[in-house]
């Protein structure tokens, strides 16, 4: 079952990321030093962008 967007920003809080000023309206925007992630905020993730989140996610401990 794919993650919604609010629990992907879960993830990447508890990784150590911030949620900064922008993203318009759907999207969030999180950052760690100089990476920063966009995660739409739906209902669901497509199975894609989840991927490839988490991937990001584990490359930039």
């Amino acid at each position: 079952m794919p993650l919604s967007g609010k629990k992907m920003a879960k993830l990447f809080k508890k990784n150590g990321y911030v949620k900064i000023k922008g993203g318009k309206g759907s999207h969030m925007k999180y950052r760690k030093g100089n990476k920063t992630a966009i995660i739409p905020n739906h209902k669901e993730l497509k199975k894609g962008l989840e991927k490839t989140l988490f991937k990001f996610l584990k490359e930039n401990k």
